[in-house]
């Protein structure tokens, strides 16, 4: 049995409502998948011996840097890290091999993120795999406009797009940076969206502890309180200050959601030869560090507060100094930290469809494919960045974006595996018929045809001289009839209104109690 009571799901079939009742879409929307294929073991134990030993080296011998948060710094001294203060607002925290393992060890290894409709709920860890889109960047892009800053209505729409599709199965978080709102009010709008325009479960603000309150506080307003406090409905995804740095803004934020007892993803954004060392297994090592003690913040806040063992590995261009996306040899350090977090037994979160490419084309879905299926293949419970992420993350693509969901729909048929019983094999397929004879119409096929193989909303499978004739359309020009289509046709899901007018309340009573703040 998992942490939640419920054992890990293991079956293909889609996940019903509490109810019993199937939910939306049935053929096709799953809340989140449990995969049926193996991890991706890549390296021995003592290899791995090695690797979780310089880990424990970096964390006793080097430390961890603190800025601005010592209340955090006294929760380590307290658990047992030995602080040297650097300064007033300044401090280096060692920890003796396997104090922080043990803090780790009252993290859940797998726990239920609610959603306000119950049957989006997503399971975080064991064998189950929930995609989320991209997150971050202060641009977006389409065919028609070229790359513009981001607004709110393009956050919106993302947020539309997701809910739409059947292959996400998670909001995600700041879609696109709504650079037309002030920086200190923007949260309340991005998380607002996420509640009305989806049903799904998202993440919060982080950028700073109130910020982080609010988010919190607005999903009292929308569970209500008491379900909030036995419940996590929200997650906040931190990154740390690499190498080896956790400011007061992230700290105090990893508390805060701690604290009402949510969510967190643990996040060092490691760039090789710039802010970890260039070789894969430093980084790795540096990575686990990191992301080790970051989880911990929470533990120490509060016992048993769900966290996200997580890692963004990156290289980089030696010539010119600028990072790589879906390049070959940070997907192999996604498949060595899927063995460390099991190891743990933390869920985890890395990779996602990658790319630096500046254009929904070839390259973009070429690194993509690279950096996806390392995160497939290692096992990652939550995959961020799942769609849409083009331009080194400084933009968020509509066509890619809809490229994305594609390959998502493609995964959840190869994340389900081979299934190997006595319709599967097919051999009345054969017998019915006779040898030469085609297959067409056998029984087999007929009861198999509409489901047996994904079939992409984007690809275009026909005759070299019917495409021709049909206007020779490339495949982002495809994606970006479907992201407008798919817009135009979304529906938003039902939300009490009493609920959505204490929440509109909630945002505006906010805003007024604060200046704006551009910066």
């Amino acid at each position: 049995m998992s942490d939640t009571g419920l054992a890990p799901r293991r079956g293909r079939g889609r996940r019903q409502a509490r109810d019993g009742s199937p939910g939306q879409n049935p053929h096709l929307e799953r809340p989140y998948i449990t995969r049926a294929i193996p991890t991706y073991d890549i390296l021995g134990d003592e290899a791995l011996d090695r690797i979780d030993a310089t880990a424990d080296r970096i964390m006793a011998e080097i430390g961890i840097e603190f800025r601005d948060d010592p209340d955090t710094v006294e929760m380590f001294r307290r658990a047992g890290g030995e602080v040297t203060q650097l300064d007033p607002a300044r401090w280096t925290i060692k920890f003796a091999p396997g104090l922080i393992r043990e803090i780790l060890k009252s993290a859940p290894a797998q726990f239920t993120q609610h959603a306000r409709n119950p049957a989006r709920s997503v399971e975080i860890g064991g064998d189950n795999v929930v995609f989320a889109p991209s997150y971050g960047s202060p641009f977006v892009m389409d065919l028609d406009k070229g790359r513009r800053y981001g607004t709110l209505g393009d956050f919106q729409n993302f947020v539309k797009l997701g809910q739409a599709s059947p292959w996400l199965h998670h909001s995600g978080g700041t879609v696109c940076e709504p650079t037309d709102i002030p920086v200190n009010k923007r949260h309340l709008d991005m998380v607002y969206a996420h509640m009305r325009y989806s049903d799904r479960p998202f993440l919060g603000s982080i950028t700073a502890p109130e910020r982080a309150a609010d988010s919190v506080e607005m999903c009292r307003v929308l569970f209500g309180a008491d379900y909030v406090d036995r419940n996590c409905v929200i997650m906040g995804n931190f990154n740390t200050t690499s190498p080896l740095v956790i400011d007061g803004v992230t700290s105090q934020g990893i508390r805060e959601y701690a604290r009402a007892g949510q969510g967190s993803i643990h996040l060092p954004f490691l760039l090789g030869g710039a802010v970890s060392p260039l070789t894969m297994a430093g980084s790795v090592a540096q990575c686990l560090a990191e992301s080790m003690v970051s989880c911990a913040i929470a533990q120490l806040e509060r016992p048993g507060a769900p966290v996200v063992l997580a890692s963004f590995l990156s290289s980089m261009s030696l010539r010119s100094g600028s990072p790589t996306f879906g390049t070959a040899e940070p997907a192999l350090g996604s498949l060595v930290y899927g063995q460390l977090a099991r190891r743990l037994n933390l869920p985890l979160r890395c990779a996602g469809n990658f790319s630096t490419s500046k254009l929904p084309d070839a390259q973009a879905m070429q690194q993509s494919m690279m950096s996806m299926m390392s995160a497939i293949h290692c096992g990652a419970n939550f995959l961020l960045h799942s769609a849409g992420f083009l331009d080194g993350l400084l933009s968020m693509s509509y066509e890619k974006f809809m490229l994305d969901l594609d390959l998502c729909g493609a995964l959840h048929a190869y994340l389900d595996g081979v299934a190997v019983n006595e319709d599967t094999l097919g051999f009345d397929a054969l017998a019915e018929q006779g040898p030469g004879e085609h297959l067409f119409s056998t029984q087999h096929t007929m009861r198999h045809y509409k489901t047996a193989y994904y079939d992409s909303a984007l690809d275009d499978n026909q005759p070299w001289e019917t495409w021709d004739e049909q206007g020779a359309v490339d495949m982002a020009s495809r994606a970006n009839t479907r992201w407008k289509a798919q817009l135009a046709a979304y529906e938003m899901p039902p939300m009490d209104v009493a609920v959505d007018e204490a929440l509109k309340d909630f945002v505006a009573r906010r805003k007024a109690s604060m200046e704006d703040a551009w910066y």
